[in-house]
């Protein structure tokens, strides 16, 4: 039978079975040898058959009250030793949750038990022990395989669990990787585009190209809105969990680049480094460049006009970014300002506070913005011992 048929069989059918076998047993005992054993009372043989019924009609209680039941066949076993006795101590080790209070329930049961018996006066008196014994035995080994099953089962719910975890994990960080990665490559590309075409609609005289270029406008922020959408569900619209990102070794630039981007398209930006770049590890440079990245890209599209200051000194132990902007001299594009997602700052701030630097973001008081980020030189990669 397997485990599952056996867990089909109602704990009710096992205890009336036990009944019915105990009974069998005491009453076939008493019917048997009608004058063996203690009989404190003058009784007929029927009498102490009906005790060993009682004594084992007493083991349905076992399920819900073992320690009871088995102290009521102990004071039976006073008055005649019941059959049933031997069941009792594989039930009380079994369903007993105290288990010093279960052998001694076991003790007071073979006490009474060896007195109902009157063992010495017997010529076999060492067969009752014995089955007492294997009881006691069977139910320790079978409340230990219980307990081992419980504890397997346990373990694999619980591995079942922190595989799933993990995966789900694993899933999340590539999601905000490629979050991380859209909205600081991809969407910094397309505000570059669509400020070059707004660029060529004012320039130009040809109304040909004036329409083509405001197309081409309105088709980026366009897809600068979408990539907004896409972003936000990849983040699950936590854009805080954007750490993984910074991980990413494609993400580290060359900041001469960012800057002649943002001068071709009309943006006077002025960079100003001091120090040696090569004394930064991987992962700090890449950081630098988003902070800068990010910091111009929010220039293009609330401050269009301004002047803006890129001030960068590398240090041995730590860098110090600096991107300032003036008060802009026109209004932004309410298109292109309107495509961010708003969370650039929130995801660099997580970027920045993973490698234990900081970052602060704020108006100036004459009427412009600055973002100033200190980052740690290195990243120690192995534990002092």
């Amino acid at each position: 039978m397997s485990a599952v048929d056996r867990r089909k069989v109602p704990p009710l059918a096992v205890d009336v079975l036990l009944v019915v076998v105990a009974a069998a047993a005491g009453v076939a005992r008493e019917v048997a040898f009608p004058s063996a054993g203690s009989r404190h009372l003058p009784a007929p043989v029927w009498f102490y058959a009906a005790v060993q019924v009682g004594a084992a009609a007493t083991l349905l209680l076992r399920q819900r009250r073992p320690y009871p039941m088995a102290l009521v066949i102990a004071g039976v076993s006073l008055l005649v030793p019941a059959s049933a006795v031997f069941f009792v101590p594989y039930a009380v080790i079994v369903l007993g949750r105290d288990r010093r209070r279960s052998w001694a329930v076991i003790a007071v049961l073979g006490v009474c038990w060896l007195l109902g018996a009157r063992l010495w006066t017997v010529d076999d008196p060492f067969s009752g022990p014995a089955l007492l014994a294997i009881s006691a035995l069977l139910g320790l080994y079978v409340s230990a395989r219980r307990r081992l099953v419980a504890e397997l089962l346990d373990r694999a719910e619980r591995a079942e669990r922190e595989r799933l975890l993990l995966a789900e994990q694993a899933r999340s960080d590539e999601r905000l990787r490629i979050a991380g990665e859209m909205h600081d490559v991809v969407t910094h590309r397309i505000n570059l585009m669509v400020l070059h075409a707004g660029a060529l609609g004012t320039s130009t005289t040809d109304p040909a190209v004036r329409g083509a270029a405001e197309e081409l406008r309105t088709t980026g922020c366009q897809a600068l809105a979408e990539l907004r959408d896409l972003v936000g569900v990849l983040r699950h619209g936590d854009p805080s969990t954007t750490r993984v990102a910074a991980e990413d070794p494609a993400a580290e630039g060359d900041l001469n680049d960012l800057v002649t981007d943002s001068r071709a398209v009309g943006l006077p930006v002025r960079l100003d480094e001091e120090g040696d770049l090569s004394v930064l590890a991987p992962a700090v440079r890449r950081t630098l460049f988003r902070v800068v990245q990010e910091s111009l890209t929010n220039v293009h599209k609330h401050a269009p006009g301004s002047q803006v200051t890129v001030s960068v000194r590398y240090q041995p132990d730590l860098v110090r970014a600096t991107v300032t902007n003036d008060r802009p001299d026109r209004a932004p594009d309410p298109d292109l300002a309107a495509a961010g997602g708003g969370s650039g700052l929130a995801g660099l701030r997580s970027r920045v506070d993973v490698l234990g630097g900081t970052l602060a973001a704020a108006a100036t008081p004459e009427g412009g913005f600055a973002v100033r980020a200190t980052l740690p030189g290195y990243l120690p990669t192995t534990a002092t011992r």
